[in-house]
Formats: structure tokens, sequence, C-alpha cells
């Protein structure tokens, strides 16, 4: 098999030493390969989006990554300072945030803030050929009059404009890498489609691969070749689309499908997974998912030892204990 585009193992980001060390991400390991699309979900505060920052060397202070590897095209990327870090950045590797509004400079008007996104990697382009550029980006992620809009700010932009604003800016110099940390947040239907066809026709003209981040199940089913889910800032199931949807094996994955508003539940009562997530700093002891599981074959180890990511298949790997121990 080919080198992986990306490749990110065992890490783990955090602050603190002894009792007071917080993991809010613990041993996730991935990989991306060129022209995929992976999809990580899970419930607000599972480590996805500090993650997806990782990558980038974008982790807020205090956080910081403990241990493990990220590595683009066989680069290691964790110790490289910012400096080494800032021309992968928007070139090799780009992210799509989750709100465009703090995207965007609210004092600059949008087609500026694109303009430096081109020049920063091609500083001999003429300002002339950048703003054309401009243009021609604002066209093709849907836009009508991109030469007046590009003198607008993003206040006079919508939501969905300013988000395909933010798609084209990202894509402007044909990254390999396209990161998308829930891209439709806060749009309606509508525009969620519009947006996540831009997206789809960018990456088809530039062979980018995606690591996107969302809570919208029927989306993940629309995009995703594989799927990874997140728990308690670890990876508890990963899969391909058709494994995760036709027969999830981790009790979290199943109870987040069973939730998923079907046509074959409407009329029904809505399904909500028991509990709430644990907090960084209050962990149970064991699998954090053990206090909130309804699986059948649980016993004494899910409260007593954290359960490993074992690969059942070629394609198909659990935390789970039951799921382990049936292999």
């Amino acid at each position: 098999m080919a080198e992986p585009l990306l490749e990110v193992r065992d890490l783990t980001i955090g602050t603190g030493t002894g009792e007071d060390r917080i993991t809010p991400v613990e041993q996730v390991s991935f990989d991306l390969a060129a022209g995929e699309t992976l999809c990580i979900v899970g419930e607000s505060g599972s480590g996805k989006s500090l993650t997806l920052l990782a990558v980038l060397g974008l982790l807020p202070t205090p956080l910081t990554v403990l241990s493990g590897s990220i590595r683009y095209r066989g680069r290691e990327l964790i110790g490289l300072s910012d400096r080494e870090l800032r021309p992968l950045r928007g070139k090799d590797i780009s992210m799509v945030f989750q709100d465009p509004m703090t995207a965007l400079n609210p004092v600059k008007r949008v087609g500026s803030e694109l303009r430096r996104a081109i020049l920063a990697h091609r500083p001999g382009l003429g300002r002339a050929e950048a703003d054309l550029q401009v243009r021609e980006l604002l066209d093709e992620v849907g836009i009508a009059n991109p030469g007046v809009r590009a003198r607008s700010y993003p206040h006079q932009w919508s939501g969905g404009m300013r988000q395909r604003a933010v798609i084209g800016m990202a894509m402007a110099n044909n990254p390999s890498v396209l990161l998308a940390d829930e891209p439709t947040t806060a749009l309606d239907v509508t525009v969620q489609a519009q947006v996540i066809d831009v997206l789809a026709r960018r990456r088809e003209a530039t062979g980018a691969a995606m690591i996107m981040i969302t809570h919208d199940l029927g989306l993940v089913a629309q995009v995703a070749d594989r799927i990874a889910v997140m728990y308690a800032g670890r990876i508890v199931e990963q899969g391909t689309v058709w494994d995760l949807f036709d027969d999830p094996r981790h009790p979290y994955s199943a109870g987040l499908l069973a939730s998923l508003l079907t046509r074959q539940r409407i009329g029904r009562r809505a399904y909500a997974i028991p509990g709430a997530p644990p907090a960084p700093s209050a962990r149970p002891a064991g699998c954090p998912f053990a206090p909130r599981c309804e699986h059948p074959a649980r016993s004494e180890r899910c409260s007593a030892d954290v359960p490993t990511l074992v690969e059942l298949t070629a394609t198909r790997s659990v935390a789970c204990w039951p799921e382990g121990a049936s292999r």
C-alpha cells in the first residue's frame, strides 16, 4: 500500500503534571490516504477539534502535545517551530474553521483576506493577478458578482456566503490536506447542501484529502470514506462508512446511530444515550463510556481497565472489552 499522506500515532494532548495532569486527547491514531475523506464524529468535548489543531501546531495555551507523532508525507511535524510550520499552513495543509465570522478579520474586506492568503505562498505574484484569482475563487464557490462582493466586509455577508469564502481561502493554494471543523454548523439545510457541494467541487479539482469533524451523521453518510468515532479523548471505533452504519461494534457508535432520525423512526420517541460525557479531569477508571454503557455483555473489567483499540478486520477496529474478547 502507498504511504499515508498524514499519519497520526498515539497522540496525547494535555497540560500539567502528576495529579494535576489533564489529557483531553489520549493515544489517538489514524491515517489519511491521498484523496480520502475521514470523518471524525463524537459529542462536544471528545477532543475532535484539538486533534486537528495539533496537526497544524495551533493548540491553545496551555495545552501541548505530550507524546505521539504526526507525520505529513513522512515528515515529523511535532517539534517544528512556528516558523517551520508556517510554509505548510495554507499551502500543504489548510483548515476551514467552525465559525467563519472569527476566521475572517472583521475590519478587512473579504477580497483583501483572500488576496493575502494567496500572496502568503506566492509572494512573486502581482497584486492585479492575485485580485483576478480572488474573483475567480469567489465565482467558483458560488458568490455572485465576485468583483463587487470582494470589496465587502464579513458582516455584510450571510453566514453561508462567509463559509463559502473561507472554503475558497482554504483551497486557494491547492492544499493536499483539508481539515474541516464542522463547516456547516448553524447553517440551514439548503445552505449546508450548497457548502458541501462547494467543498466537493473544490476537492475534485485539487485532489485534496479531507478530515471533517461533524455532529451530522447524515452528512457523514454522504461524504465519508472512513469514520473515526471519538469519546472522552480517545478513538473508540474506526471503519469504513459501510462498516459503521451497517454494523456498529462499539456501544457508543450504536447509540449515536440510534439517535439519528430516520424515516423508519418517525412517530417514535427519539433515543438519547443516557448520562453525559465525563470532563477530562474527572474520567472514571476503566472504560470512560462504562457509566453510560448499555451493552448486554458488560463486565467488571469495563470499570477496571481502559480498553485498547483492537483490529477486528483490515478495515475495522474497536476499543471495547466485550468486542475484543469475542474475536
